[in-house]
Order: C-alpha cells, then sequence, then structure tokens
C-alpha cells in the first residue's frame, strides 16, 4: 500500500461531525456495510488538539457560569504555543502527514488493491472540526446534527453507576450534580454545533452534506441514499445496511436505559428531565437551538 494514499486521494476521506450521542455510531456501522468503505470509530483527535478551558467542575463551582471555550482557541495567537497561528506554517504540513498516516494504518492492503476505499471517521471531539477541514480541504464533511436536549438526556442516562460510558471515564452523577452536568453538557453541544456548523459552511459544497438525526430517524433509507451520494458510493448493498441496523432490531438486552443503544426517540428528554432540568437546559442552549431550526420553548412541564 502506498503510503501517500490518502494524501494523493483526499476526496476519500469522510469526516462525520456533530456532537456525540447524535447517532453517529448507528451511521458509521452502516456506511461500514458497504463496498470500500474503511470505518474509523472515536479517533478523539478533538479531545487532544481541543482541550476544553474551562474544565467542566466549574459550572459546579463557579458563582458565575464561565464561557466555554478550548485551549487551541485561547492560546492561538500566543506565539510559544506549540499551534500559534503565527507559526501555523511550521505545523500544519507535519500534523496532515501525521492524521493521513494514522488513518491510512487502517486499511488493509488488499482493499486498496481492489480498488479506492473510502476512509470515513467519526469524530466525536467536533468542536476542532473548522481546523481539521481546513487541513483536509478535499475531504467529505457530513454535518450530523441532533436536537440538543436530546443528546443531554441521553448523555445524562450515561452518568449512572453501571452505564455503557462508566469503564470510558464517565461517572454516577449525584442527584446534586444532575443540573450543573446538564448546564455543561448544555454547553458543549451549543459550541460543538457552532464549531462544526463553520466548518460546514468554509467547505465546498459538493463535498458536504448536513443530515439531521430526526430526519436519519424518520426516513432511513432516502437519508443515506443523499450520504451515499455525496461521498461517491455505490448504493447497491444500501438496503440491507439499513435493515441490519435497526433500531428494532437490537435485542432487548441490548438496549434501553444505561445502554450505548438506548430510545432511539426523538423528544423524549421532555418525559425525562424535570422542570427546574429543561429550565437549566433551555438558559444555556436556548439561543443555539433556535439557531438551528429547534422549536424553543415547550410548553412548562408539570412537576
Amino acid at each position: 500500500m502506498s503510503e501517500l494514499y490518502l494524501a494523493q486521494n483526499e476526496q476519500r476521506l469522510a469526516w462525520i461531525f456533530g456532537s456525540s450521542r447524535s447517532g453517529s455510531t448507528w451511521l458509521l456501522r452502516m456506511l461500514s456495510e458497504l463496498d470500500g468503505v474503511v470505518p474509523i470509530d472515536d479517533p478523539h483527535l478533538g479531545h487532544h488538539l481541543g482541550v476544553w478551558r474551562p474544565i467542566p467542575l466549574a459550572w459546579a463551582a463557579a458563582e458565575e457560569e464561565p464561557e466555554l471555550s478550548t485551549l487551541l482557541e485561547l492560546k492561538a495567537e500566543e506565539p510559544d504555543y506549540f499551534f500559534s497561528e503565527r507559526r501555523r506554517e511550521s505545523w500544519s504540513e507535519p500534523l496532515r502527514g501525521l492524521i493521513h498516516a494514522r488513518f491510512e494504518a487502517e486499511i488493509d492492503p488488499a482493499e486498496q488493491a481492489e480498488g479506492s476505499p473510502t476512509v470515513v471517521v467519526k469524530e466525536p471531539g467536533s468542536h476542532v472540526a473548522p481546523l481539521l477541514a481546513e487541513l483536509f480541504p478535499a475531504s467529505k464533511l457530513i454535518f450530523l446534527l441532533r436536537d440538543g436536549r436530546d443528546v443531554v438526556d441521553s448523555w445524562l442516562d450515561a452518568y449512572q453507576d453501571g452505564s455503557w460510558a462508566i469503564p470510558g471515564g464517565a461517572f454516577p452523577v449525584s442527584a446534586a450534580g444532575r443540573i450543573p452536568l446538564i448546564r455543561w453538557l448544555s454547553a458543549v453541544w451549543a459550541y460543538r454545533s457552532r464549531a462544526v456548523r463553520r466548518a460546514f459552511l468554509a467547505h465546498d459544497p459538493g463535498s458536504r452534506i448536513l443530515v439531521r438525526y430526526e430526519g436519519l430517524r424518520g426516513d432511513t433509507a432516502a437519508t443515506m441514499e443523499r450520504i451515499c451520494d455525496v461521498l461517491g458510493l455505490d448504493r447497491e448493498g444500501l438496503p440491507a445496511a439499513v435493515d441490519a441496523h435497526r433500531f428494532e432490531r437490537l435485542p432487548r438486552t441490548g438496549r434501553g436505559t444505561g445502554q450505548r443503544q438506548r430510545l432511539a426517540s426523538p423528544g423524549a428528554w421532555r418525559e425525562r428531565l424535570s422542570a427546574a432540568e429543561q429550565e437549566a437546559m433551555h438558559e444555556v442552549m436556548g439561543a443555539a437551538l433556535e439557531e438551528f431550526g429547534y422549536q424553543v420553548p415547550y410548553p412548562a412541564p408539570v412537576g
């Protein structure tokens, strides 16, 4: 396998950007069933390149809620910062080469011998989407957008004892910690969604697609066809891939509370979060929800 494959064929690199808990794993699994697709699940580039500032503890400890940012954003103009804008020409090409080389390590030589594989990367740390999209201007970009309230509800479920996320660094949140966690998660959703939108708008219109989770769930086959067209993928195996990964096909023991695949029901947050929790969530993300076309506010819940 040529070490220059992705560098020479950057249009065969595709990103899934958006908030985590937005159906990105489901989308990647469907795409991975298609011929010529090499899936890369959660390389976490964004969590290394875009370290959060301040840390989540600030939401519980601060007298006033801090404004969320990243180290990459705050330090960009400092000359000695490793990723300083002033020194971009010294690190951007080596960083491109490193990412190319790491992703190419996932391509089986036999796959390349059979044609031109498409490397599809699901990147949960999408708050650095503008940087990654700028580094790889010929790549394809999927903006997977989901109602932030469902995202927060899904993450809250993961922050409980025994959930799928505990081994990966989550923790059982106390009753008193729920609202600070909700405010933090809401800020993260808003920041990430806006960051991905910036990357999306700056990208080649022919190489990008906006996909709403609600639409993907409502008409999976048609939405996947649109995605395949943008990525240049053969649709032949698409019906079988869609059917194989239907939520309803999952065993009941493998979905639901505490599981990675939980509800797949848009709007479930209205029944699962208290009035105080919904109020806190809307205070933080309400403006962003409206920006992305979600109705705010809903009628006040009871209880």
